[in-house]
């Protein structure tokens, strides 16, 4: 079954680090654009970070600039949030999502999520 499957979440003090990973299973990352978003309890999902297919472009939410790293390997199969100097209001469950680009329009996976505890 085609799908994405994240890891690495946890319980960190704030000031701490996590890194998460996304694993693409039954397909290959490259040619997709991959985003992580957030999700709280009772909010709205937000992006948290997006890197492209073609040129690895990435983009951030204001509230993680200079906090947060996306990256990819295409090789390894592999997407990375590197998270630091973590905050309480980061603590929500984290969502894997790849979408399709030139080639394979249409195909979108989103994952069951990990989640992310940052105490005071």
């Amino acid at each position: 079954q085609v799908h994405v499957v994240e890891s690495g979440g946890g319980l960190v003090q704030s000031g701490g680090s996590l890194r998460l990973s996304c694993a693409a299973i039954g397909f290959r990352f490259a040619g997709y654009a991959v985003s992580w978003y957030r999700q709280v309890l009772g909010k709205e999902r937000e992006l948290v970070a997006a890197i492209t297919a073609v040129g690895f472009t990435t983009n951030y939410a204001d509230s993680v600039k200079g906090r947060f790293h996306i990256s990819r390997d295409d090789a390894k199969n592999m997407i990375y949030l590197q998270m630091n100097n973590l905050k309480p209001e980061d603590t929500a469950v984290y969502y894997c999502n790849a979408i399709g680009d030139i080639g394979y329009f249409g195909n979108e996976y989103i994952g069951k999520g990990t989640l992310v505890t940052v105490s005071s």
